[in-house]
């Protein structure tokens, strides 16, 4: 039997997201933020591509993305209500990270992959910023996925995407627990 680390097994089987609404000031400092960082870049990253990169958006940053959202959501016709929802996002933040999947080209490499490392790299900063006892959260929403907000807001190359925006603050409550999967409805174990 392998030793065990029961404190971080015991940290994940327990980790639960805050959501973004219930997060305040004081939020991580660039010297806070470092470690949490370096540890999302520890994810699985095959070929060492490093297909990702971060985008630390603080207040002022937040707000003026808050603006743009307003303005591309009615250029875009989205509802009041998608764009009261999206621009909240922004507007209540005070710090957040974006991870922008950065694909590379790669022939040994696929596309698929260098995403799913992305996806890691995104829950590799959420688990460190909740181990490190901040609160966080990992949303997108439309305005993440278009195209103008992206690249003219975020500087976004063409090939760039969001792959999510990590909110850490300090929460301001703990959420209620909310039901999890069925692990065994959704486990096949196969053996020959």
């Amino acid at each position: 039997m392998p030793d065990a680390n029961q404190p971080a097994l015991d940290f994940l089987l327990a980790r639960r997201s805050r959501p973004a609404k219930t997060l305040t000031t004081p939020v991580p400092d660039r010297d806070q933020l470092r470690p949490l960082l370096t540890a999302a870049g520890r994810t699985p990253d095959h070929g060492k591509l490093e297909p990702w990169r971060f985008i630390v958006l603080q207040k002022p940053a937040l707000v003026r993305l808050a603006e743009m959202v307003e303005t591309r959501g009615a250029r875009l016709g989205k509802t009041p209500e998608d764009i009261a929802k999206q621009r909240t996002q922004y507007a209540d933040g005070d710090l957040a990270v974006v991870v922008v999947a950065s694909p590379r080209p790669s022939d040994k490499i696929p596309e698929i992959e260098q995403t799913l490392s992305a996806g890691a790299a995104c829950l590799q900063l959420l688990n460190a910023a909740l181990a490190a006892g901040w609160g966080a959260n990992w949303l997108t929403g439309w305005a993440s996925h278009d195209r103008a907000f992206v690249e003219e807001g975020l500087g976004l190359a063409p090939q760039e995407w969001v792959a999510g925006l990590i909110h850490i603050g300090t929460e301001k409550f703990a959420p209620p627990e909310r039901p999890r999967p069925d692990i065994d409805a959704l486990t096949t174990w196969v053996d020959a």
